[in-house]
């Protein structure tokens, strides 16, 4: 049934209000960088990079998800397995001058994530059955792909978002399942954060040792501790490798405390973190009011997801090419149809546009 001319409008008024939104999300998180770095010899270029790289990849993600949706979501997840397959520091701007390239794995991982969420993306909105079989095989590929390249991260990562996708391909209703997946999102921030504060039962911080290495455990230490000598702008953007004990000691540093949650919270404050939290909000916020269909969208939710619990644990924010594909995932699975309506399989309309008619 073809969804009505005021149905549309209202799609239509949706959308923009989500994208004034999040332009606004984003130029706050590049306004800030610029004042935590203010009167010290900060590098807000990094963090910059990484806002224009989101919001680049988000407007190419609505237009190409507008007018070549499966086409598109195939092309980003063969791009980003090709990618963390053949390059050979990982991704471009690894630390080639480490002995151990730094953030590497967890850069693969995100990679391997954004390749099996694309793909399962494309296979929820494939209406020939052979095609959707043809595209999970590609996010399977991604899954095992994490073994092959030693990221038990991006296997367990990319397994989850695959079966995530099945699980969900019958779903009409998204909005317990967001809710969930922002669920998942603060648990890996409550439990990062009890690490760095020593306040995890004893049993788990043993385990979590070993996964997660005692320099890393100190890393999170020290940002910590220059969080709360500056709790509001931080010590400024790029300057945690110079103030941090543990990151000088370290051979082949990249002076990143591995987790953009700390690396926050160490350089750019309370606010810094609050606004990295606004910026993963806004994006569950579209994707709730996305016309594509509720498959499609809990795929990109669970994609975006375990990104956001990767980049909690390691450097994956840190690259261009992942924070790029982040906004280009969340683009095609917010875009609007190629008629300009709402989208969908079997001729569905998605919870989020019922409320129009």
């Amino acid at each position: 049934m073809m969804a009505a001319p005021d149905s549309r409008a209202a799609a239509r008024e949706r959308g923009s209000a989500t994208d004034i939104a999040g332009a606004v999300v984003l130029g706050v998180c590049a306004v800030w960088s610029l004042v935590s770095a203010a009167g010290r010899e900060a590098r807000p270029e990094g963090v910059l990079l990484a806002v224009s790289a989101v919001a680049a990849g988000y407007a190419c993600g609505r237009i190409s998800g507008t007018l070549l949706p499966v086409t598109s979501a195939t092309a980003l997840s063969l791009a980003a397995l090709g990618l963390a397959l053949t390059s050979p520091e990982g991704v471009p701007g690894a630390n080639a001058g480490a002995p151990v390239q730094p953030g590497h794995t967890g850069a693969a991982a995100a990679l391997l994530v954004l390749s099996a969420g694309a793909a399962c993306c494309a296979a929820s909105a494939a209406r020939p059955p052979a095609l959707r079989l043809a595209l999970r095989l590609i996010a399977l590929a991604a899954v095992v792909t994490g073994l092959a390249v030693g990221s038990v991260a991006g296997f367990a990562a990319c397994a989850g978002v695959l079966l995530c996708s099945v699980a969900t391909a019958r779903m009409r209703r998204r909005t317990a399942a967001l809710t969930g997946l922002a669920a998942v999102t603060g648990l890996a921030v409550v439990i990062a954060w009890g690490v760095a504060e020593n306040a995890l039962p004893s049993g788990l911080k043993v385990s979590l040792e070993g996964q997660l290495t005692p320099n890393r455990m100190a890393l999170w230490q020290d940002a910590v501790a220059l969080a709360e000598d500056d709790p509001v702008r931080g010590v400024g953007p790029g300057r945690f490798g110079k103030l941090s004990a543990t990151a000088l000691q370290s051979a082949g540093s990249d002076g990143k405390p591995h987790s953009a949650l700390f690396q926050q919270a160490a350089e750019q404050g309370l606010v810094g973190v609050v606004l990295l939290a606004t910026a993963f909000g806004w994006m569950l916020f579209a994707l709730w009011r996305s016309p594509r269909s509720t498959p499609v969208v809990l795929s990109a939710g669970a994609a975006l997801t375990a990104l956001a619990v990767l980049a909690n644990l390691g450097n994956a924010l840190s690259f261009a090419p992942v924070t790029a594909g982040a906004g280009l995932l969340a683009g095609l699975a917010t875009a609007r149809g190629a008629g300009g309506g709402v989208s969908g399989p079997a001729g569905r309309t998605p919870p989020a546009a019922e409320g129009a008619r």
